[in-house]
């Protein structure tokens, strides 16, 4: 009772000091507002529908609401500042990145259509936990509370483990979403226990916070060990080595749409985490735990894909050698002078990525038919000739993943290993150069595949219908645009990089000091 009566007036005075959400702070989570609710209108009206009905009208709904929430960014870009007692930031990065996420969830969603009806796979919850797991990637890339990208994480993640053995029916699904889940448990446990080790090192879980207890005075040893166990949970989500074993199983067990928003969506969110945590928090040791990382994923990557005759384990590979790539410019990041030019080419390098892997793995799921039974090297012999255009359109794909001019991923290449070159990192530069020329190799392999060999007859080679049409048109468009015009996107890139720098330059002199390592 005692107890009690002393906590009592403490409980009192916090509620009185309790200031409710105001609405700004509300229209600075509104994508993920409309997405929850799509989401929820989706899984209502599922059991309404037939089966037959509710293929293509589930997968509208679940299109307007991604639309609207694309719409409801620019909005939420209107209101910058934090939200919800200083866990939610809203700024030129995060908007950024709630773009990119966004739009491939209604590519996937667009490029689904189809996909769902042939694979006769009932589409309720698929695009219900497509939005739920969009929801998680957004808070992602805006949280800058430790908390709640954990939480964000697990929203992610939960959609993803499930998305991952839709195809129920098949072991080789059932088997990837399993070793997805187990492995994927086991990568957050890490993730966890070093938000745990941080908060025992600085006393908070606030990025903000923390920069600032670990500018204010030395370094402890367990802010190190954090820092380590974080980079394996964030390393699993991004698939970069030592960390990527899952990849190629998953990926091969995985539906081909949803391999396209695993390999893109979630990634481009880990990504934005890792900015955040590496960079803003000014983490101790993170560059050796990145250039080891990133010249492993590009190496490791590419001798893996080498090998594979299965087109989806090889652009499993293929995902590995570029989270490599982008890594080199998170290395960037050791040298504040070059800082703004390693952000903003990781994060155009990013943006391009996703448009040609959620273009390609499109591509693929069409061409993969019932069960997806025509997905090796072999099958796509003699595409040239019996399906010029979606030849073309998956030539055009693997010329943007070397790195060809006129395409986004060129453009993202030389943006990145131009970072590195100008913060002295030569060694890296060498090893992205080297392994670049080895991935070409194995893109070629299919386009020679599909233009240099004969084809087989007992392939079925059907036109794309219009969704599916116009889900690879759009990403077709965008590679090109990146790769003709990246100006405008590369300025917003930089102009986003530019505020996330100048608030980590700025953490210092606006928190109090009382915020120090936990004694």
């Amino acid at each position: 009772m005692s107890l009690l009566a002393h906590s009592l007036p403490a409980l009192f005075a916090q509620a009185q000091a309790f200031t409710p959400p105001s609405g700004s702070e509300y229209m600075r989570i509104l994508p993920e507002l409309v997405l929850s609710v799509f989401g929820m209108i989706v899984m209502f009206v599922d059991p309404l529908l037939d089966e037959n009905r509710s293929q293509k009208s589930l997968g509208t709904i679940a299109l307007i609401g991604a639309l609207a929430a694309l719409a409801s960014t620019f909005f939420t870009a209107q209101y910058p500042g934090s939200a919800f007692w200083n866990m939610v930031r809203v700024d030129g990065f995060s908007v950024f990145f709630h773009f990119l996420v966004i739009a491939i969830a209604a590519v996937v969603i667009l490029s689904s259509y189809e996909y769902m009806a042939v694979q006769r796979i009932r589409a309720g919850e698929y695009y219900g936990l497509i939005l739920f797991g969009t929801v998680g990637m957004c808070l992602m890339s805006s949280a800058v509370e430790l908390v709640l990208i954990f939480i964000a994480l697990e929203i992610s993640s939960i959609s993803t483990y499930v998305l991952a053995g839709f195809r129920r029916h098949e072991a080789s699904s059932s088997e990837s979403s399993l070793k997805y889940f187990l492995l994927g448990s086991f990568a957050t446990a890490f993730f966890l226990y070093g938000v745990a080790l941080m908060f025992g090192a600085t006393g908070s879980t606030n990025i903000d916070a923390i920069s600032h207890a670990l500018h204010s005075g030395n370094v402890p040893v367990l802010a190190y060990v954090a820092v380590a166990l974080m980079f394996v949970g964030l390393g699993f989500k991004v698939a970069s080595a030592p960390f990527h074993v899952w990849t190629p199983d998953v990926y091969e067990g995985a539906p081909a749409p949803i391999v396209g928003l695993m390999s893109t969506g979630p990634k481009a969110a880990a990504f934005a985490v890792l900015l955040r945590v590496m960079f803003e928090i000014n983490a101790p040791g993170r560059f050796w735990l990145i250039w080891v990382s990133a010249a492993l994923s590009m190496t490791l990557g590419n001798l893996g894909a080498l090998v594979q005759d299965n087109v989806k384990r090889l652009l499993a590979y293929s995902s590995i050698a570029h989270a490599g790539y982008l890594l080199i410019g998170f290395a960037v990041l050791r040298d504040f002078g070059t800082s703004t030019l390693g952000v903003s080419a990781a994060m155009f390098y990013t943006a391009a990525y996703a448009a040609t892997n959620v273009g390609a793995f499109a591509v693929v799921s069409h061409f993969a038919n019932a069960g997806e039974k025509y997905v090796t090297l072999e099958d796509y012999a003699g595409l040239g000739r019996r399906s010029p255009m979606l030849a073309a359109t998956l030539a055009f794909f693997l010329m943007s993943l070397i790195g060809i001019p006129i395409t986004g991923g060129f453009f993202a290449k030389f943006y990145v290993l131009s970072a590195a070159l100008k913060a002295d990192l030569v060694g890296l530069t060498i090893i992205g150069v080297l392994n670049s020329a080895v991935g070409a190799y194995y893109y070629l392999r299919i386009i020679v595949m599909m233009y240099m060999r004969e084809p087989r007859g007992e392939v079925p080679v059907t036109s794309a219908p219009p969704a599916t049409a116009l889900a690879i048109a759009v990403c077709v468009l965008a590679t090109l645009y990146l790769g003709v015009f990246p100006g405008r996107v590369l300025d917003l890139a930089t102009q986003s990089a530019s505020q996330l720098l100048r608030s980590a330059t700025t953490i210092g002199a606006t928190l109090p000091s009382s915020t120090g390592p936990a004694q």
